[in-house]
């Protein structure tokens, strides 16, 4: 019997899911357990694995979009054809992925809004933008994938609905498609309404361009798109400034005896911890006496949080990844410093699920491996507060008139002033600069 495999709903949030790519081909026997796809999320990207076993036929191509709980593919018996398809034939072509062109050139025939099962499908930067700029999204035309209303729809219906275009303005998409094709928009004559250059001026400006003879290419700016975890990364750091007041203070930790601390538990533990371990737990366990910093802001209301579950940022080539260490502060420092190395693992391979995601109250950002003394971080939406941690350096102490050598670490701590003074995380930085000059209340 056909089993469907549809999206998943990867947290409560989630609106939409991007099939990025297919990770087995057609007619491939698979079982439960193995990756079928990368599916991008608003929050994150995933590989999403098969819940049974069969041979996997897939409903759509990479590329599509489609809400939590539409159906993308089935897991088929040995000769069994995919439902409405009779035995012997082949199934369905999948539905292509709709481009930005394709969309554009049917918008005609489509209706004026995207709706899928009754919701608006739009992002949620584009509704964003559409609240700022006064303009009704339900009455927009996506060109995004599927039809779904982009960031780029708002900014161009924001445009067509200024009082007075000036003669040859241009659209975000405009702007866009001709810094792709290295079109100077100054030497386009527009033929849209008021001289406005349109999408197809641009096309048809690039089309002699291509076929010209060959000489000294103009050098053009390389675009990279804010999308996918790039673009999540954009928006959530973008809100978490405008939505807070954030404000950083910073302090110095002397590492001598965590230095000569960690050095021992080399010898005698198989997985020591490294100094983010030291420094992670030194905060889960100074929030104990901080709980003010553990909390978030909603409702006109602080809200202080009954774990603390400490997110440890993981430097991607692609970006940021925030896994997050459940009860920080009730797992021991070996189980720690086993937890953190397997999570950074995971989020280097990509093997991440959402739930080890979610649910962080507190952050830990360092970049003491990029040779960075003090910085001043951003905090993650949904938290007050952050905490950044610079390299591990030499620096000297006075003991009387002598200089001694020492180490030591530099600590910021960001935090929204709107639940937590300056007073009280000064306290809080204190309190995990005291645990690290004194590490044996570490094992404790």
């Amino acid at each position: 019997m056909a089993v469907e495999v549809l999206i998943p709903k990867l947290g409560l949030t989630m609106e939409y899911g991007l099939i990025e790519e297919w990770l087995v081909a057609p007619g491939t026997p698979v079982k439960p357990g193995d990756p079928l796809l990368r599916l991008a999320t608003d929050k994150v990207d995933v590989e999403v694995e098969a819940e049974g076993s069969g041979l996997f036929h897939p409903a759509v191509e990479s590329g599509a979009e489609l809400p939590p709980g539409a159906l993308i593919g089935w897991l088929l018996e040995v000769g069994e054809a995919p439902p409405g398809v009779a035995a012997g034939q082949a199934p369905p072509a999948a539905a292509p992925a709709t481009t930005t062109e394709t969309a554009t050139a049917t918008a005609a025939a489509a209706p004026a809004n995207a709706r899928h099962n009754g919701r608006l499908f739009s992002s949620p930067n584009a509704r964003r933008v559409a609240r700022e700029r006064g303009i009704d999204i339900t009455q927009l035309t996506g060109t995004g994938p599927g039809g779904r209303i982009i960031t780029a729809d708002v900014l161009d219906a924001a445009q067509q609905a200024a009082p007075a275009a000036r003669p040859g303005a241009t659209s975000p998409l405009v702007r866009r498609d001709a810094t792709a094709a290295g079109v100077d928009l100054a030497a386009v004559t527009g033929t849209g309404p008021g001289g406005k250059v349109l999408r197809a001026d641009i096309a048809a400006a690039a089309r002699p361009a291509a076929s010209a003879p060959a000489s000294a290419p103009a050098s053009t700016a390389q675009v990279i798109p804010l999308t996918g975890m790039r673009g999540v990364i954009a928006t959530r750091m973008h809100a978490s400034l405008q939505e807070m007041a954030q404000l950083t203070l910073g302090t110095e930790a002397t590492m001598d005896a965590a230095v000569a601390l960690r050095a021992q538990l080399k010898e005698q533990w198989q997985n020591a911890p490294t100094i983010t371990d030291l420094v992670v737990r030194a905060a889960a366990l100074a929030l104990r006496e901080h709980p003010r910093l553990n909390a978030s802001v909603r409702e006109n209301a602080i809200h202080v949080q009954p774990e603390i579950n400490v997110g440890l940022a993981v430097a991607l080539e692609e970006g940021l990844m925030v896994p997050v260490l459940k009860r920080a502060d009730q797992l021991p420092l070996s189980a720690m410093a086993a937890e953190t190395r397997r999570l950074a693992q995971a989020a280097r391979t990509g093997k991440l699920t959402l739930p080890e995601l979610e649910g962080g109250t507190f952050t830990v950002s360092t970049l003491g491996s990029f040779g960075i003394d003090f910085f001043t971080p951003v905090i993650t939406p949904g938290q007050v507060a952050i905490l950044g941690v610079g390299r591990l350096r030499d620096s000297v102490r006075w003991e009387g008139a002598t200089p001694q050598r020492t180490q030591v670490l530099t600590l910021s701590i960001t935090f929204d002033h709107r639940a937590v003074d300056g007073a009280p995380a000064a306290e809080y930085l204190r309190s995990v600069a005291s645990r690290l000059t004194n590490p044996l209340t570490l094992l404790a």
